[in-house]
């Protein structure tokens, strides 16, 4: 995989990323055409109906998000209805779809790094895209995703990362969707700025933002139309699953979360906990390559958290990992392993400058350090 550098105007970045990647645009159209029709009964014509009512929430809250939208529909000869209902995809279906994604923040040896792994339909696998995007009015920023969508998880210039964790609830209120929120905490220029996207523009759907900073600060946020849940590191730690639990605003939401959440959760804390147990020796430092390895853990197969398909599962319940992010915040280094972390070593690393704006979107493709 290569990143897929996108510059200019918010219409431009749109344009270029519509142009680049106009067939996986258009591939990933018709698997959420099935998983919407799959989950939720309803077709891709009612979709675009249904994601029509997020767009006074879009335009009050990120408008200029909008002309990338719209851009990135004429790159790939496409309705702006279409992207706007990509983007809104999770609204449409997390009633019903969960993925099983397991991400954490770590802060060690003066390093704060950010990770997880990324559960979804397999369809999905090679629809995914690196991007970065270096706008007229924005920091630049590392974006790992799916075509068409404006953001995922990633991190910026300024050492600022986000992953995300989905939530199946029924809730859906007032708010900013899940996908566009990210990209606007992405385009942050630190942690208190991000938190206040879900403090104050709130997001429409539940869903779990682990945020964190170079400077060694993180924190989860259990986001929703109310007032955010906040998980706050404990021993420098953060970790989190599909299932809500930090007990405050979010503990008002109702969620459904698939049986192994709370599992794939222990087993995270479990060997987390190893790594910051100042009483265990440890064998040099800690890098990409182990926590990789953290990520590739098959404990409680096939309800891992590095997961493989299951035939024995029903249909909706299939989630296998389609990629893995480490994030070295600190460094301003995002390395990705495209597809199941312990199939390959193979990564795409991207990392910015000495300063921020500078040298930034130095590219490495091979094994990670």
């Amino acid at each position: 995989m290569h990143i897929t550098p996108l510059s200019g105007s918010r219409a431009e970045i749109g344009e270029a990323h519509g142009r680049a990647h106009g067939e996986r645009i258009t591939q990933s159209l018709a698997v959420y055409d099935r998983l919407f029709q799959d989950f939720v009964g309803m077709d891709w014509s009612r979709a675009r109906r249904v994601a029509e009512r997020f767009l006074p929430m879009i335009e009050r809250g990120f408008p200029a998000i909008l002309e990338e939208m719209d851009g990135i529909a004429r790159g790939a000869s496409l309705d702006f209805a279409d992207i706007l209902t990509l983007n809104c995809r999770s609204e449409i279906s997390l009633t019903q779809a969960s993925g099983g994604c397991s991400a954490f923040a770590l802060a060690r040896d003066h390093t704060q790094w950010l990770a997880q792994n990324w559960d979804w339909r397999s369809d999905q696998l090679h629809n995914v895209v690196a991007l970065e995007i270096s706008g007229d009015d924005a920091p630049t920023l590392f974006s790992i995703g799916e075509a068409g969508m404006v953001a995922k998880i990633g991190m910026n210039e300024h050492g600022l990362g986000v992953c995300l964790n989905a939530i199946r609830s029924r809730t859906c209120g007032a708010g900013l969707p899940i996908h566009v929120a990210l990209r606007k905490i992405l385009e942050c220029r630190d942690l208190d700025d991000a938190v206040a996207v879900a403090r104050h523009d709130r997001v429409c759907s539940p869903a779990h933002f682990l945020i964190a900073q170079g400077d060694g600060r993180a924190l989860g946020l259990e986001v929703q139309p109310g007032e955010p849940g906040v998980l706050l590191p404990e021993n420098g730690l953060v970790t989190h699953t599909n299932h809500l639990y930090a007990g405050d605003g979010a503990q008002r939401v109702a969620d459904f979360p698939r049986a192994d959440s709370r599992s794939r959760l222990a087993r995270l804390d479990a060997l987390l906990g190893a790594l910051k147990d100042d009483a265990l020796p440890h064998q040099g430092a800690i890098g990409e390559r182990e926590l990789f390895a953290l990520l590739a853990d098959h404990h409680g197969a096939p309800l891992s958290l590095c997961r493989h398909f299951n035939p024995d599962q029903p249909a909706e319940e299939r989630m296998e990992t389609l990629f893995s992010v480490v994030m070295d915040l600190t460094q301003r280094r995002l390395t990705l392993r495209h597809g199941k972390p312990c199939e390959s070593d193979e990564s795409l690393t991207v990392q910015f400058g000495d300063e921020p704006g500078v040298d930034s979107g130095q590219t490495r493709q091979g094994n990670e350090q």
